[in-house]
């Protein structure tokens, strides 16, 4: 527990509110956020992918006040991730030129899985880890 909140409860704030700065990470680190030169807004597909990510963002800070009724929306965003970060890297492979995906968003996504998953086994067990 942090103070009156459990580990899961902030993890869904600090990853809710990345996810909706997403289009500044691209501003600051392309190669490691975008895949297409020049701004982000030059690219239709990518500002649909940082309005859905915003979206996202905004109902994981939402799900943090009761995480046990909001438990289908954290799994979507684990497996969601784990496939995003997967179908991302084998991409990057592909295209040598993209290869900053290895070292920006895939890790990153897997992050996010890694540690909501490990969280919410935890939260299932009645106790937090790293107390």
């Amino acid at each position: 527990m942090i103070g009156r909140f459990s580990y899961l409860q902030v993890a869904l704030v600090i990853f809710g509110a990345i996810f909706c700065l997403i289009y500044p990470l691209a501003l600051i680190w392309p190669s490691g956020w975008m895949w297409h030169e020049g701004p982000p807004v030059a690219s239709h597909y990518y500002m649909m992918i940082i309005g859905i990510y915003a979206t996202l963002g905004i109902f994981l800070i939402g799900a943090a006040a009761n995480p046990d009724a909001h438990r289908s929306l954290i799994a979507f965003t684990i497996w969601s991730s784990v496939v995003h970060a997967l179908i991302m890297a084998v991409q990057a492979m592909q295209y040598p030129e993209h290869i900053g995906h290895m070292f920006g968003d895939v890790p990153a996504l897997l992050l996010v899985a890694f540690v909501l998953g490990l969280l919410m086994r935890s939260h299932d067990k009645g106790h937090q880890p790293f107390r």
